[in-house]
C-alpha cells in the first residue's frame, strides 16, 4: 500500500522510526507534504533521504496570507527538485479562514498555473468552499492531472468522475458518521481512487484518538476495499497502480 499525502514535520516520533512502521506495516511508499517554506524544506529533505518519500510542494490555503510572487517563485523553485512530484497542498478552506479568501483565490490560481508550467499533478485541499473550489478547478485546470486530497465531497464525485480528477480518501472514510463518504468509495472508479492518511491527522477508526501516522493507511485501505467488495490485495494493486502513474514512482 501507499500513503498518498501525509505530513510528515508534523508528526509525533522520529520520521525515520516513522517511515520504518509504515515499511513494517507494508506501506511501500510515502508522498511528504510541504505546506509552507519550512515544510517543503523538511519534506524534500526527508524524500533526499529515503528512497520511497517523494515531496508535495506548496502552500496550504491556511498560510496563503499575503501570498506574492516571491512565495510562487519559493515553491516554484522547489518544484523543479527531481524528488518534488507533485504541487500542493492547494485549494480553499474557508472552514478556518486562516488567510484572506482573496489571499487564498489568488494562491490557489497561481498554484494552478504553476502545476501546468511544471507539468507536475496537483493536490487540492478544499473544505466549506465547495462551490468556490470546482469552479476555480472549471475555469483552470483543464489538461491538468488533479487529485482531491482528504476526498470529502460525495455530492462533487460525479464531476470528479466527469473530469477526471483522482479522489484520495482518508481515515475519515471509517467514521460512523461518514456513510456518505463511503458510498463515495464504492462508486468512484478503479482508475480514480487513492487513499492517504493526512498524518498526524484523521487517524481511522480502528485506532482514532492517537495521532496518525502513514502506517495506519493500512486500515483506511482496508474499509475502503470491504466498501467496493474486493481483497484488500486488489485494492492495493490498484492504488499502488494510480499513485505510480501519478507521481512517477
Amino acid at each position: 500500500m501507499v500513503d498518498t499525502h501525509c505530513h510528515l514535520d508534523q508528526v509525533e516520533g522520529a520520521v525515520e522510526a516513522v517511515i520504518a512502521a509504515a515499511g513494517s506495516a507494508g506501506v511501500r511508499r510515502l508522498a511528504a507534504v510541504g505546506l509552507n517554506g519550512e515544510s517543503i524544506e523538511h519534506a524534500l529533505g526527508v524524500a533526499e533521504r529515503h528512497e520511497e518519500v517523494v515531496a508535495i510542494v506548496g502552500r496550504h490555503p491556511n498560510e496563503a496570507a499575503g501570498f506574492d510572487d516571491a512565495d510562487l517563485d519559493e515553491i516554484e523553485r522547489a518544484s523543479a527538485h527531481p524528488r518534488a512530484r507533485a504541487i500542493g497542498e492547494t485549494g480553499l478552506d474557508y472552514y478556518r479562514d486562516g488567510a484572506p479568501r482573496e489571499d487564498q483565490m489568488r494562491a490557489f490560481e497561481a498554484h494552478l498555473d504553476l502545476a501546468r508550467r511544471a507539468r507536475l499533478p496537483v493536490v487540492v485541499h478544499t473544505r466549506a468552499a465547495e462551490e468556490d473550489t470546482f469552479a476555480m478547478l472549471r475555469e483552470h485546470a483543464d489538461g491538468l492531472t488533479v487529485i482531491v486530497h482528504c476526498f470529502s465531497a460525495p455530492t462533487r464525485l460525479a464531476e470528479c468522475v466527469e473530469r477526471g480528477y483522482l479522489c484520495s480518501f482518508a481515515g475519515n472514510v471509517t467514521y460512523p458518521r461518514s456513510a456518505d463518504l463511503r458510498v463515495a468509495a464504492r462508486e468512484v472508479p478503479d482508475e480514480l481512487i487513492l487513499v492517504e492518511t493526512d498524518a498526524p491527522f484523521l487517524t481511522p477508526q480502528p485506532v482514532r484518538g492517537r495521532p496518525n501516522e502513514p502506517a495506519n493507511v493500512v486500515a483506511t485501505a482496508e474499509r475502503v476495499a470491504a466498501e467496493r467488495g474486493v481483497p484488500y490485495e486488489e485494492l492495493e494493486r490498484i492504488v499502488e497502480a494510480n499513485a505510480a502513474r501519478v507521481f512517477g514512482w
